[in-house]
Parts: C-alpha cells; sequence; structure tokens
C-alpha cells in the first residue's frame, strides 16, 4: 500500500467512480454531470481544497476530499474533510488513518488552524477511527440549508 497522493486532474474519472459507488452505498441521490463539474473544479483550483487519492497495488482504493474555509471560533483559516470513502475491499487496511494524517499535515503546512468533518451518527467505525485519531464530537448539530 502506497500513501496517499494528491489527486491529479487525470484522476477524475476514478475518483468520480469512487465517489458514486460512495453515494450508492449511503443511498444519497447522485448527479453525475453536477459531480463532475465539482470534482473538476476541486481538482484545478488548489485554493478551493485538495483531493487525495488512496491506492493500493496502483489501483485507486479510495480517496478523501478536503476543503478549505474560515472560521472564526477557530482562529482563522480551516479545513472540512468533506468526504472520506475507502472501498468495502480495502477497507481496515489503514487507508483512512494514513488520508487523515496526510490531510491533517497539509492542514499545518498551510497554516490551518482546525481540521472538521461531518460523519453520520449510524457509522460506529468511522466514528472509532476519527476518535482515534483525535477527532472530538461537540455537543452540536451540524444544519444545513441547501440553497438553490
Amino acid at each position: 500500500m502506497s500513501g496517499p497522493r494528491f489527486a491529479r486532474p487525470d484522476d477524475l474519472e476514478a475518483v468520480l467512480a469512487l465517489h458514486r459507488d460512495f453515494f450508492a452505498e449511503d443511498h444519497y441521490p447522485y448527479d453525475e454531470e453536477e459531480t463532475r463539474g465539482n470534482l473538476a473544479l476541486l481538482l484545478s483550483d488548489p485554493s478551493l481544497g485538495r483531493v487525495f487519492v488512496l491506492e493500493e497495488d496502483g489501483s485507486p482504493a479510495g480517496y478523501l476530499a478536503l476543503t478549505f474555509g474560515f472560521s472564526l471560533e477557530f482562529s482563522g483559516r480551516n479545513g472540512l474533510v468533506d468526504e472520506l470513502y475507502v472501498a468495502p475491499g480495502h477497507r481496515g487496511r489503514g487507508h483512512g488513518t494514513q488520508a487523515l494524517a496526510a490531510a491533517e499535515k497539509l492542514c499545518r503546512e498551510l497554516g490551518i488552524r482546525a481540521l472538521h468533518l461531518v460523519v453520520e451518527r449510524y457509522k460506529e467505525a468511522a466514528q472509532a477511527l476519527y476518535r482515534r485519531v483525535g477527532f472530538v464530537a461537540y455537543e452540536r448539530n451540524v444544519m444545513s440549508k441547501t440553497l438553490d
């Protein structure tokens, strides 16, 4: 297993396929063309964030999408692990841990002061991973509003 690497524009189709699998697994609505455009934008504009590709035996095994924001509460720039997905056949082999470490390292290098993520309450294994690497759940609810 090699460590996570930054995705390149030519990784778009591989990451898109993993993203499609992720959304199918969680039964989320999926719009491939919209996702393709947004992923292409993220891959082409490092001011928005980075995508890490997780590989095993030279093939994509998963990805981590890291986006950037700003927070007064967290003292400046912050990162959001927007998505972390490891394909089922590759889980339990350290890919998630390595991806989170790579995201944290990049954030520190960029002067980012906090790293956030959102995880579904029923994903106990994912929550255990996040706690193991130092994430803390605050007594807050994440609330969202889609702006059309």
